[in-house]
């Protein structure tokens, strides 16, 4: 049997949740949605290593570095293939690290295994054309 009291209580939490609900949606709503940014195209390369390897390791703050000097000219990524290994099967990882290199509409253009310093690199971006040449 329903007491007035279990009755109260449910339109009371019913109430609090309505209005929880409510005042979520027209937060959210009166909030002004930015604007995204499209999305350029540039070229990439790509990492494939892990977090354990030791070259891997060696190459981390070289990557963070290249990740600063050249944001908005080169993207660089890191994935690690033991954590996901499917990156890694599709683009036919043999051993880590490899490096990959790709133009802006995502062809590869160049594949280097093994640790790879940041003149190496550099100097691989320079032979596809992407940075200028180093003046001697």
């Amino acid at each position: 049997m329903k007491t007035p009291t279990t009755n109260s209580l449910r339109i009371i939490l019913s109430s609090l949740a309505l209005g929880a609900l409510l005042s979520t949606t027209f937060a959210q709503d009166s909030k002004p949605t930015p604007t995204p940014k499209p999305k350029v195209a540039i070229p990439r390369m790509t990492d494939f290593g892990a977090d354990k390897c030791v070259p891997c390791k060696a190459m981390a703050p070289i990557l963070q570095e290249l990740q600063k000097e050249y944001a908005g000219r080169i993207e660089v990524v890191f994935v690690d293939v033991w954590k996901d290994q499917k990156p890694g099967k599709a683009a036919n990882i043999r051993l880590i690290p490899t490096q990959v290199f790709y133009d802006a509409t995502g062809k590869e253009l160049a594949r280097h295994e093994g640790f790879m310093s940041k003149d190496d690199i550099l100097a691989q971006w320079r032979k596809l054309g992407f940075l200028p040449t180093e003046k001697k």
